[in-house]
């Protein structure tokens, strides 16, 4: 499993993209959504709502469990994914491509996020 050097990790296993105007891209990692097993639903924050770091802003549910959705950075989400919520599975299929779940503009970004290979390590064990 390969996690994107681009991105940066919180340790809820939700990934970040870079800001682009000021918004990131949030989703959640290929290790968590394989120990998710099939994503069937999706609760994702409504645009125009705040999300706070470090809190739950949601929540997967899967064929396994149901999981929070923990929110990597403070911030007014700008967008959601209506393609995942409509299709559940491109969390399993595509999690660093087609299966993000919300963009975020971003206010405050804690200073542990950590990087690819940091997000590796932790995960290895």
């Amino acid at each position: 499993m390969s996690n994107p050097q681009q991105l940066r990790y919180s340790k809820e296993h939700e990934w970040l993209s870079d800001a682009q105007d000021g918004v990131s891209t949030v989703g959640i990692t290929e290790h968590a959504a394989n120990a998710l097993g099939d994503v069937v639903f999706v609760q994702l924050p409504e645009a125009g709502s705040t999300v706070t770091a470090g809190e739950t802003c949601g929540e997967l549910e899967s064929t396994k469990s149901v999981s929070d959705l923990y929110s990597p950075v403070t911030g007014e989400v700008t967008e959601v994914n209506e393609d995942v919520v409509n299709d559940p599975s491109l969390v399993n299929s595509a999690p660093f491509e087609g299966g993000w779940l919300f963009k975020v503009r971003v206010t405050e970004e804690p200073a542990e996020l950590l990087s690819a290979d940091e997000y590796t390590a932790f995960t290895a064990g």
